[in-house]
């Protein structure tokens, strides 16, 4: 069995290059796995790359009104 690797936010975003403040919004809005340590958030690393991966495929779907429409000129 394997332990995951658990970073706080300023760890996290130096390990992958991204903004600190990227890393805090994915943790708000829940889209990376997190928990926490009295203040701290610790975040599963893995999960992190796994969900940079493959993004969030709840709004990458397009409806009706998302499409480019022919306009009569």
């Amino acid at each position: 069995m394997e332990k995951p690797q658990m970073h706080t936010i300023n760890e996290t975003a130096q390990i992958l290059g991204l903004a600190k403040y990227y890393i805090r919004q994915l943790v708000l809005q829940n889209k990376i796995s997190y928990v926490r340590s009295g203040k701290k958030y610790l975040i599963n690393l893995d999960k992190a790359i796994d969900y940079l991966n493959t993004g969030d495929n709840k709004n990458t779907s397009f409806t009706s009104t998302n499409k480019i429409k022919r306009v009569g000129v």
